[in-house]
């Protein structure tokens, strides 16, 4: 009987070394680092309905799938998207708190005092999701047809012609703050907590005018609701390839993005943000998000994090020089 202890105790051991092995080496993120362990809140900083909400809600529910766990959206708009970054800033960097913010995150500076987080400093930057081109709209009943017969009119009404913005410092104010030095227009602006309630009140005719990203205006530019007259980037939009650019409708170099991006608190471990990196990664490029795009006349993002941390600390750089132009200062 002794004679057989050995093999058998040795045998077990094979199976336990086994066992072992097996779970360190189970395939798939979620193995490798234990998270998530529970659900995950995604922070939108603007009401729901606009392109920002859009593009979480098909990211999120990618996640749910291939993590296991849910990722929830948390609507926080306010003080022109300031109320819902700075949540994001200020959660823990656990990984259980992330913020898709658009572009507005990087000039939300140069029009407040009291800043409350720093676009650069205060995050994890994981992931560019998509970028569009903005879209000039106007109501229907405008009595313009073109860009430039915009412009004229503005410049016979001084001060009176007005726009909506998704709210004060956003990108689309500068944006707009930047065509007005351009043109030598004066425009009232009328500041709103989102995208989806400026361009509601465009749709309803209370305001004439709005720069909108590409997403958020297509079904009401297919519906008619609104009139399309530019577009900001430097190229024509492959989703309206027959509207011109602000660039070739007077304003040279004119150029105004607008883009999307997943991001978590500052100090959150580099694992779980390359994990979700490379699920988001994989994400963007499944059927319904490169349908969503192709409809939106958005493109993949898809960059790393250490290049979307510099393009971040650029479009600071670039918003802070367009609100010296302007005279804009911090209120």
């Amino acid at each position: 009987m002794p004679i057989m202890e050995e093999p058998i105790a040795a045998k077990w051991g094979l199976v336990v070394l086994a066992i072992i092995a097996g779970c360190l080496f189970v395939p798939g993120s979620q193995a490798q680092t234990g998270y998530p362990a529970k659900p995950v809140r995604i922070i939108v900083p603007s009401s729901p309905g606009g392109g920002t909400d859009t593009v979480t809600r098909l990211l999120a529910q990618h996640l749910s799938e291939k993590l296991g766990q849910q990722f929830y959206i948390e609507n926080r708009p306010g003080a022109g998207s300031m109320t819902g970054i700075e949540a994001g800033a200020r959660a823990a960097p656990d990984g259980y708190t992330l913020l898709v913010a658009a572009s507005t995150m990087t000039s939300l500076h140069v029009v407040r005092k009291k800043m409350r987080f720093d676009a650069v400093k205060d995050f994890e930057p994981i992931t560019l999701l998509v970028s569009m081109p903005n879209v000039i709209v106007v109501h229907p009943s405008l009595s313009v047809a073109t860009f430039t017969e915009l412009i004229a009119l503005a410049k016979k009404q001084p001060g009176q012609l007005s726009f909506a913005t998704p709210g004060f410092g956003s990108t689309a104010h500068l944006a707009m703050e930047q065509l007005k030095s351009s043109a030598g227009i004066d425009m009232l602006q009328v500041p709103y907590n989102g995208v989806a309630p400026a361009l509601t009140d465009v749709i309803a005719g209370r305001v004439p005018v709005m720069l909108v990203n590409a997403a958020s205006a297509k079904s009401h530019l297919d519906a008619g609701s609104v009139r399309a007259l530019a577009v900001s980037s430097l190229k024509r939009a492959s989703a309206l390839p027959n509207l011109p650019t602000v660039a070739e409708s007077g304003i040279p170099n004119y150029e105004a993005i607008q883009w999307f991006g997943l991001l978590a608190p500052a100090g959150t471990p580099k694992e779980i943000v390359a994990q979700l990196h490379a699920e988001t990664i994989a994400a963007l490029k499944t059927e319904r998000i490169v349908r969503w795009m192709a409809t939106e006349g958005a493109d993949a993002g898809g960059n790393s994090p250490e290049e979307f941390s510099k393009m971040i600390a650029s479009e600071v750089a670039k918003w802070s020089a367009v609100a010296r132009a302007a005279n804009i200062k911090p209120q």
